[in-house]
């Protein structure tokens, strides 16, 4: 359990004042205004939490610490969720991220307007939170933009698009990224469209032979009905998931490591891998694209299998669509400008959003003239959906240094700052300062794109 930390009061500058209109896609001054609630448990009990929908359907809550320290943490949430939002989902949000508050800043989480894949229009959702509580809450002296996950693409591409040149004034003074997916779309998915390719080679089963063909990289035909129960079940009949190893027959057991030595993930994550490129690919070819998918495995080499001749004969083919893949790129890949610090932090072992991806990240990052304004670090242990409570409180404290003080982090100067904080928020520091990922092309196989 996490010791609460309640910070001492805060400087002058940082007393609550209410702000003027913060802009973004929607005028402030049209928002309903945010009711009281009870905060999560996880928040500490002297917090005082809002809660409210905005014009465009969005949940949010915002909590602020009785001793704030004047900073606000705008958070934009993983997933995405493929349902309409709910005001649980905010609730999950700052309960998971209560260390933020713990540690003095206000946050304020948004459901976003709609499920399923849509970057930009995340990104609209969390600026206008950030108008809602200047004009609710209070002018903070910072705004720090948190994305989580596929957030981290929603916060990337918010930075991008939410500048001074557009709002009229700073709205982000820096970006943390976390357990971030970081490569875009068009080529953070290339491992589902992968799965969906091998498990079909080995397991023949997702669709069966029986119903009706389709481009395996559409996910599933707009208005197929299966259910994830269905997927889950069909998954337990050819790979037996559901077993420990020792359960499962020595043909299984084989077709398991078959796809964890060629797509490089473990057992555990392959249920969920094949979920997202079946229902989130779905969302995005349906409702997205046009009925077209952006996805392709058309070049890829597959290595690992007992016969890699054989598989890469084997496995279905299928190219991007091109007007598919550039309207998909547009909404989701990021380009590398970004006009303020952006720090990120990655679990080395994360199976759901791959280390190379961060390599990827600061190649664009470079290419789009940011590349000075990117510290990456990386940690030894982790989940991917929560790394460790000291672990984001030692990320604040560099980036809002780098921010004020134009002191610029490093790794080494992370990892060796993280242990202080453990005191506070539990133990779990675990920066690894000299680690550096490899390209993504050494995980992912490369492939043709539409240019």
């Amino acid at each position: 359990m996490r010791t609460l930390y309640r910070p001492a009061a805060v400087a002058a500058t940082a007393v609550l004042t209410l702000g003027a209109c913060g802009g973004g896609s929607d005028p402030v001054a049209t928002q309903p205004a945010p009711r009281s609630v009870a905060c999560p448990a996880a928040v500490p009990s002297t917090a005082s939490c809002l809660a409210g929908r905005d014009s465009e359907g969005a949940y949010y809550l915002i909590a602020r610490p009785a001793a704030w320290n004047g900073r606000l943490v705008l958070h934009a949430h993983g997933g995405p969720n493929l349902d309409a939002p709910t005001a649980e989902r905010a609730e999950e949000d700052l309960t998971r991220w209560a260390v933020m508050v713990q540690a003095g800043y206000a946050w304020a989480g948004s459901t976003f307007r709609q499920g399923g894949v849509e970057v930009r229009a995340a990104a609209e959702d969390t600026e206008r939170l950030r108008g809602i509580f200047r004009q609710h809450v209070g002018t903070p002296s910072r705004t720090i933009l948190h994305g989580q996950s596929w957030g981290a693409g929603v916060a990337a591409k918010a930075a991008e698009m939410f500048t001074e040149a557009t709002v009229g004034e700073r709205p982000y003074d820096g970006v943390l990224l976390t357990s971030g997916v970081l490569a875009g779309g068009t080529r953070s998915y290339d491992v589902r469209t992968d799965l969906r390719a091998v498990y079909q080679y080995l397991c023949n089963n997702h669709p069966r032979p029986a119903e009706a063909r389709y481009a395996l990289n559409l996910g599933l035909p707009a208005g197929a009905t299966l259910t994830q129960a269905d997927l889950t079940s069909r998954v337990n009949e050819c790979l037996a998931l559901d077993k420990p190893a020792a359960g499962r027959t020595a043909e299984q057991q084989a077709r398991v490591r078959t796809i964890e030595r060629v797509l490089r993930i473990p057992a555990s994550s392959i249920q969920s891998h094949l979920n997202w490129g079946t229902f989130h690919f779905q969302d995005i070819s349906s409702k997205r694209t046009g009925g077209a998918s952006p996805f392709g495995n058309t070049g890829a080499v597959y290595a690992g299998s007992a016969d890699d001749a054989a598989l890469n004969a084997g496995v279905l083919r299928y190219g991007a669509d091109p007007t598919a893949y550039q309207r998909f790129a547009a909404d989701t890949d990021p380009t590398g400008r970004i006009p303020v610090p952006v720090l990120s932090v990655k679990w080395i072992g994360d199976p759901t959003a791959f280390v190379e991806l961060d390599a990827y990240f600061k190649t664009v990052m470079q290419q789009g003239g940011s590349g000075d304004r990117l510290v990456q670090t990386f940690t030894d242990s982790g989940t991917h959906s929560y790394i460790s409570g000291p672990t984001y409180p030692t990320l604040m404290t560099a980036l809002l240094a780098w921010v004020e003080q134009g002191a610029k982090p490093t790794p080494s100067g992370i990892a060796a700052a993280c242990p202080a904080n453990e005191a506070a928020f539990g133990t779990g520091c675990s920066f690894n300062a000299a680690y550096q990922p490899p390209a993504l092309e050494t995980r992912v196989p490369a492939r043709s794109r539409p240019q």
